[in-house]
């Protein structure tokens, strides 16, 4: 799939309506006041990364595709500045910005446990994870070992994923210094018609079914 094909997928209905549906989430665990400086992390071509500046938030987006960072750097939002990194080794100093996102990129970074130090690290407020769920219908659906390679989880898009546990989360959390853990879901129905929509206006988002896992934690700030 090129950039353009993942770009273009949020501009169909279901995309659209996925989309909103994270994105309302993820905001429920941030400072959305404009000036408020964000980092997203695994940015890609930056839907999520334009979502928040047209917000009024101060944007850096981060991603180790060059590609995809290309076709970012074309969008006309104004405003945000994208930067090629690793999200094992973030290339900002400690504290650097008030609050960073990674949503739906963790799942392909094998070393997550370490990106997510490292989030914690140059977030001076909070930071909010989105993470594919393990425990969700779309994971049975898309995320589960094909029948010819039972090696290769995924499929599609999701080919070679990690799909996430809480337990596997809070786990990686415990080190390091945080307070006020959450843990969230949203699109439980993941195909995007009247029953999906339906079922997502009744299901509760502690309820951890939903494809989306969204963790948010804030920074404890340091001892005197």
């Amino acid at each position: 799939m090129t950039p353009a094909e993942y770009d273009a997928w949020y501009d169909t209905p279901r995309g659209r309506w996925i989309g909103e549906c994270e994105y309302r989430l993820v905001c429920r665990g941030f400072d959305t006041r404009p000036g408020t400086t964000l980092l997203d992390v695994g940015c890609g071509t930056g839907w999520f990364t334009r979502r928040f500046a047209r917000d009024g938030l101060a944007v850096t987006g981060l991603d180790v595709d060059p590609q995809a960072l290309a076709f970012a750097r074309e969008r006309p939002d104004a405003g945000i500045a994208y930067v090629e990194g690793d999200a094992r080794r973030l290339p900002f100093a400690d504290r650097s910005f008030d609050q960073v996102s990674a949503l739906a990129s963790l799942c392909f970074v094998d070393d997550w446990p370490r990106a997510i130090a490292e989030i914690a690290r140059v977030a001076r407020h909070r930071f909010v994870l989105g993470l594919l769920n393990r425990h969700s219908l779309l994971w049975r659906d898309k995320g589960r070992p094909v029948r010819h390679d039972r090696q290769t989880s995924g499929q599609g898009a999701y080919r070679g994923a990690h799909w996430h546990t809480r337990d596997e989360v809070e786990r990686a959390l415990r080190p390091l210094a945080l307070a006020r853990v959450s843990y969230r879901s949203a699109v439980f129905v993941p195909s995007g018609g009247a029953l999906a929509q339906a079922a997502e206006a009744m299901l509760p988002t502690r309820l951890l079914l939903g494809a989306f896992l969204v963790v948010s934690a804030e920074i404890r700030p340091p001892r005197p």
